[in-house]
């Protein structure tokens, strides 16, 4: 496959033709990548609907280069070669992002206090770096009863952001999906169909694509601040899935078990639901290590694989 040349931010990566602007972005890496709360590159269809990762393109490409008159979704637009694009070097991106951060916001209930998804929330990460102090929505706040769709999963229709990624999980890795978006415009919402249950072998995985806290366990429901907790990479023989999962453990009790995620929160591969919520025992299982966690994330707070002594200078160690 040919390769195309795609400037982002005055850095110029070198990427195969067809590739999104999104994926070109993640090849450079660091603040150049737009934020996603919709997209997932390994949910086909996925994308296209939070727009949270609109950028502008100030040169079409290298045969055309008229810029394009409007912003465009990052993950739904094909790169072409010559193609210059800004991202966070672009003030009509920035204000256009806090814009779609206040939309998404407008019926959040804000209740990270007590929410299980608080300290690994994108909606949480994207509210604090672009979010605005106040709000200019005047009008009431729809609201929703939490629900049960299952013996595992815990629906809190207050906090979605209809991205639609637990629709296409239940769509791609199942056989029968019985669950989707009921209603429309303002009134849309995840439900299933005349109340029931959400019962398969994979269906665990909702909760690990969810951006937000709008499908959390049950299992681990107000058991533990995620950042109080530890995770370990293990593994297990499973007859269903690769049995590569992460323990999330607070001394030596397993609280939750979840799919391992990349850098950008997508699972790397998906686990089925004995793997996630029937083996909680640490026999179960074969630890490899500590889980790998980016630096700045709440999550690492006193979590620390490796210790060195302090380097203090005029002072010479002891031989």
């Amino acid at each position: 496959m040919s390769l195309i040349k795609v400037t982002i931010d005055n850095i110029e990566v070198e990427v195969e033709a067809g590739t999104t602007i999104l994926e070109a972005a993640r090849k450079i890496g660091g603040a150049v990548v737009p934020p996603t709360m919709c997209y997932y590159s390994k949910l086909e269809g996925s994308g296209g609907k939070c727009r949270s990762c609109l950028v502008k393109v100030a040169q079409g490409s290298a045969k055309d280069p008229r810029p394009m008159p409007k912003l465009v979704a990052s993950c739904r637009t094909a790169a072409q070669d010559g193609m210059v694009v800004q991202n966070i070097t672009s003030p009509e991106v920035m204000e256009n992002r806090r814009a779609i951060t206040e939309f998404l916001l407008l019926n959040h209930p804000l209740d990270c206090p007590v929410c299980d998804q608080a300290g690994e929330c994108h909606l949480q990460d994207l509210s604090y770096e672009h979010g605005l102090a106040d709000t200019q929505t005047e009008e009431e706040r729809r609201t929703f009863h939490p629900i049960d769709i299952g013996d595992k999963i815990k629906l809190h229709m207050n906090r979605c952001i209809l991205c639609y990624r637990c629709v296409m999980v239940a769509d791609q890795l199942t056989d029968q999906r019985v669950h989707g978006v009921l209603g429309r415009g303002d009134h849309c919402e995840i439900s299933t169909y005349i109340t029931k249950a959400v019962d398969n072998d994979f269906s665990g995985n909702m909760i690990d694509v969810c951006p937000v806290g709008a499908l959390t366990d049950r299992t681990f429901r107000f058991k533990s601040r995620v950042w109080f907790t530890k995770p370990f990479d293990a593994h297990r023989d499973c007859p269903k899935c690769s049995g590569k999962v992460v323990l999330w453990k607070k001394g030596d009790e397993i609280l939750r078990i979840t799919g391992r995620k990349d850098k950008y929160g997508e699972l790397e591969e998906f686990i089925c639901n004995d793997c996630r919520f029937e083996h909680k025992d640490e026999k179960d299982w074969v630890i490899e290590g500590p889980r790998k966690i980016e630096r700045h994330s709440v999550i690492s707070q006193n979590h620390y694989e490796k210790t060195s002594k302090p380097f203090i200078q005029g002072n010479k160690e002891k031989e």
